[in-house]
C-alpha cells in the first residue's frame, strides 16, 4: 500500500491520564504536552490518529454516544490549540465480558490490527511507514502485525510493560519524547 505516514496514538495512558473508565468528561484529563506532540505530527505532514480499546462498552460502563463526547471534548481541546486528530477508531469489544453484540472475537481489539488497517483504508496510509504509541504490549504488537514501528511510552500503565512481551523500537518518557523520536527516526 502506499500513502502517507501516520502516527496512531492509544488514547488513555497516552493522550490522556489514565483513569480507569472515564465517568464524566470531568474525569478527562489531557497530558499538556500531547498537545504539542499532536501539532509537531500535523507539522510532519503525518496523520495524527487515536486508535483505542474500550471494553467499557462491553461490560456496560460507558455508552458509544459518550464515548463519541469524550472524543469530541479531545479533538475540541486539542483543536483550539492548533493541533489536528485526523480520525478515532475504537473497539468496543471484549472476548469474554458483556452481552452481545459486543462481547466477541474480534479483529479490531488490539493486538489484533483492525483499527489500523481501517484507519489506513479511510485515510489513505502506508502503515509500513507509520507508527504506534501507546502504553501497553498490545499497542506494540499491533504495530508489528502491520509491520509499523512501535513506541512504549511510561505514562499510564507503561511502566507495567518495560520488561513484558512488548519489543518496541523505542521507550519514551512520554507522547512527546515519542513523537521527537519519531520525527528524528524518519530523517535517517
Amino acid at each position: 500500500m502506499s500513502g502517507i505516514a501516520a502516527v496512531f496514538f492509544d488514547r488513555d495512558g497516552t493522550i490522556n491520564e489514565e483513569a480507569g473508565y472515564i465517568g464524566s468528561l470531568r474525569d478527562l484529563h489531557i497530558y499538556p504536552n500531547a498537545v504539542e506532540a499532536v501539532r509537531m505530527v500535523n507539522d510532519a505532514g503525518m496523520k495524527a490518529v487515536v486508535i483505542t480499546n474500550q471494553s467499557g462498552v462491553a461490560r456496560g460502563l460507558i455508552e458509544e454516544d459518550f464515548l463519541s463526547e469524550i472524543h469530541g471534548q479531545i479533538r475540541d481541546h486539542l483543536a483550539k490549540q492548533g493541533a489536528v486528530i485526523d480520525g478515532f477508531y475504537y473497539c468496543p469489544h471484549h472476548p469474554t465480558a458483556g452481552s452481545e453484540p459486543y462481547r466477541q472475537q474480534c479483529s479490531c481489539r488490539k493486538p489484533e490490527p483492525g483499527m489500523l488497517i481501517r484507519a489506513a483504508e479511510d485515510h489513505g496510509i502506508d502503515l509500513s511507514i507509520s507508527y504506534v504509541i501507546g502504553d501497553h504490549a498490545s499497542d506494540i504488537q499491533a504495530a508489528k502485525r502491520v509491520s509499523a514501528k512501535g513506541i512504549l511510552v511510561k505514562t499510564g500503565h507503561g511502566l507495567e510493560h518495560l520488561n513484558g512481551d512488548a519489543e518496541p523500537d523505542y521507550t519514551a518518557e512520554d507522547v512527546l519524547d515519542a513523537v521527537r523520536w519519531i520525527i528524528r527516526d524518519r530523517l535517517k
